[in-house]
């Protein structure tokens, strides 16, 4: 049974609320790295501030790779086709898109995909 317009509509509210924060710990991640004044003479401090801003940095790409799933999610409201999985065509249950808003299969085809992608790497 596809999804109700308020359902939708709680999607949608519920992935702009998420992109919104992950745009904003973005925006503190660069505020802090380009004010930063450390001087760390210390090589091994040094070190460990290049290490912890990598790191950083790899999390927020993970994000941003996010950001771009959600908002292909939100597309997906607006065309009508969020909530159907696109492997088998069927609808998605509405407890695995609040577990995972972005997903585009339903649980069956996910656990198949994942079934062959761990034979194919064995």
């Amino acid at each position: 049974m596809p999804l109700k317009p308020e359902k939708l509509q709680f999607f949608r509210y519920m992935l702009n609320q998420k992109i919104n924060g992950l745009l904003s710990d973005a925006e503190k991640t660069v505020s802090e790295m380009t004010t930063g004044k450390e001087n760390y003479p210390d090589p091994n401090d040094r070190a460990s501030l290049e290490s912890d801003r990598n790191f950083e940095l790899r999390i927020r790409d993970r994000e941003r790779k996010l950001i771009a799933k959600m908002r292909e999610a939100i597309q997906r409201i607006d065309d009508g086709t969020y909530g159907i999985c696109t492997a088998c065509g069927c609808d998605i249950s509405e407890k695995r898109l609040i577990a995972r808003p972005v997903t585009t299969q339903c649980i069956d085809c996910k656990t198949k995909q994942e079934k062959l992608e761990k034979m194919k790497g064995e």
